[in-house]
């Protein structure tokens, strides 16, 4: 896949922990979790909003395109 999932990346940064980022932006640990570890394939405007605002954070500071070779 071309793009790459940096949520962890950000959430490090921000110190938030996983729980608390799904109780904040209001989705599950287990959607959080998958979104976080890049096994999804989709994800909502809405949702990414959401996470953006709780991490004070641009999309692309959480989604990178990388060339696949």
């Amino acid at each position: 896949m071309a793009i790459v999932v940096r949520l962890d990346r950000v959430m490090a940064d921000r110190k938030i922990l996983l729980k608390d980022l799904a109780n904040e932006v209001g989705i599950t640990n287990v959607n959080l979790s998958k979104l976080k570890n890049g096994k999804v394939v989709a994800i909502r405007f809405e949702t990414l909003n959401e996470i953006c605002r709780v991490l004070e954070c641009q999309p692309g500071d959480i989604l990178e395109y990388v060339e696949n070779e």
